[in-house]
């Protein structure tokens, strides 16, 4: 079979040591069980586990994450039951499916019932990661013959991904996936606007694009040379969804988005990134506030890179980004790289501790939902603290939620924030890269009531909200408030 002779060789190629029997054997079970189903389009039911087997391969996730890929549908939509599954292949394979079973009813069937179906997604994310990653590639390959399905069913499929899939893949850091399924749901949510822009994008821009990525080679092999630096560089535009979201958000036209472009180099090491940064501003000149230096100090969400941007060839301003090939699969994969590299047995995240809060804290769906959202699913930004850390929190926070973020008695007692050198009130907007100081008074007794007109992370709300309750403030003053 074609598509088994291809996941063997990508797993042969990212791990030599690999057990490719056992792969063998999975694809003969999971052949064997799904033999005589069809998908819509017709084609063998096998194909569309071979195919999530393969993005998992792709991302170089681990043995029991792809054996787990190629069996995900099994005990399912077959007779074969999970027991016989674990027999076959063991306790963490079969562990791994039937969080993956677990999480087929999450759909959107009315608000309650799709809450509660997230909820359970949540807590399979913090039990273990895998199981999430098997469930976007699984998705992803859905997404990819959607063309099969009726027209209500492609939206809502496309939305309910949009909205919960792809941004959870963002922030398991699994970028490689998020920007696929962003893409595959534009094209079915936004046709008119997806081919406009793929026109542009990836037929328009190409010759540009060749002869930038020439030059810009030409002129760091020599230098480069001269340093005795190896490197690869290679072109990469922004998907289309994020270019798209970007023109809609700052109300431009293509033309007048000129980071859609980024050069990517990879070398050896951390002293070869700052080597190749230097050969770099000794060619062009860098574009002031447009540095930044994720390897010394990462996004909190592991992310490591120097970026910059300079005014390149012919003036035009070229973004590069510099790393290491560790660096690079961790910024692609995430999570899937993290084992590649750690080999944790489990991870944990701020977010997922975040998100578990909110189920608690809660009073109904509703609630949640708009917690999630401001807290969890918008775009996040980077705070630094004065020593240097970096608080990562949802757009427009503001310093009560960065002082609740570093300590609760720092959030009920803060008078005043000084951002950027200079002194600001509590509910300024804070902005990405904003070095943040909160000033307090110790004699202050708790938080202001008020504060809930405009703080954003739920932790803020919480802490806030029960202050008020056990100073007696009559409840009735916060409902009036729009959380």
């Amino acid at each position: 079979m074609p598509s088994l002779n291809k996941l063997l060789k990508t797993i042969e190629k990212n791990n030599q040591k690999a057990d490719l029997d056992m792969v063998r054997l999975a694809f003969e079970f999971a052949n064997k069980a799904h033999e005589g189903q069809k998908r819509l389009s017709g084609e063998p039911y096998i194909n569309h586990s071979m195919a999530t087997a393969q993005t998992l391969a792709e991302i170089k996730a681990d043995m029991p994450t792809i054996i787990a890929g190629i069996l995900h549908d099994v005990p399912e939509d077959t007779d074969v039951t999970l027991k016989k599954v674990e027999k076959d292949f063991g306790k963490e394979v079969s562990t791994l499916i039937k969080g993956i079973t677990k999480l087929s009813t999450v759909k959107y069937r009315g608000i309650d019932r799709y809450v509660e179906n997230l909820k359970k997604m949540f807590v399979a994310a913090a039990q273990d990661y895998r199981v999430m990653i098997i469930k976007f590639a699984d998705r992803l390959h859905n997404l990819k013959t959607l063309n099969h399905q009726p027209e209500h069913k492609q939206k809502r499929i496309a939305e309910e991904t949009l909205k919960i899939y792809a941004p959870i893949a963002g922030l398991l850091g699994i970028w490689h996936l998020r920007w696929q399924l962003e893409d595959e749901c534009f094209k079915y949510l936004y046709p008119k606007e997806y081919s406009e822009l793929k026109d542009k994008y990836e037929i328009k821009q190409q010759k540009q694009r060749d002869k930038l990525i020439g030059v810009v080679t030409n002129n760091l092999s020599k230098e480069a040379k001269k340093n005795k630096l190896k490197y690869e560089i290679s072109g990469r535009f922004k998907h289309l969804y994020s270019i798209w979201l970007k023109m809609k958000n700052e109300h431009k036209k293509f033309n007048e988005i000129y980071d859609v472009f980024a050069m990517r180099i990879i070398v050896d090491n951390v002293s070869d990134c700052y080597k190749m940064l230097g050969i770099i501003h000794s060619l062009w000149m860098p574009k002031k506030d447009r540095f930044k230096d994720y390897i010394s100090i990462p996004k909190p969400n592991g992310y490591r890179t120097l970026h910059t941007t300079v005014f390149g060839p012919d003036g035009k301003l070229v973004e590069f980004q510099i790393r290491t090939m560790q660096m690079h699969e961790e910024a692609l994969f995430g999570v899937a790289a993290h084992w590649r590299y750690k080999n944790p047995t489990k991870t944990h995240s701020t977010w997922i501790d975040e998100i578990l809060k909110i189920q608690k804290i809660s009073k109904n769906n509703k609630d949640y939902m708009k917690e999630l959202k401001f807290d969890i699913f918008s775009d996040r930004i980077f705070i630094f603290t004065p020593k240097g850390d970096v608080i990562d929190l949802p757009t427009e926070a503001t310093p009560v939620d960065f002082a609740y973020h570093v300590h609760t008695e720092i959030g009920n007692k803060c008078v005043s924030a000084i951002i950027n050198e200079k002194m600001e009130p509590l509910n300024t907007k804070l902005k990405n890269g904003d070095l943040a100081e909160i000033i307090i008074d110790k004699n202050r007794k708790g938080p202001n009531i008020d504060w809930l007109k405009f703080v954003k992370t739920s932790t803020a709300k919480e802490h806030i909200r029960r202050h008020a309750k056990n100073k007696g403030i009559i409840s009735s003053l916060i409902g009036k408030i729009r959380p």
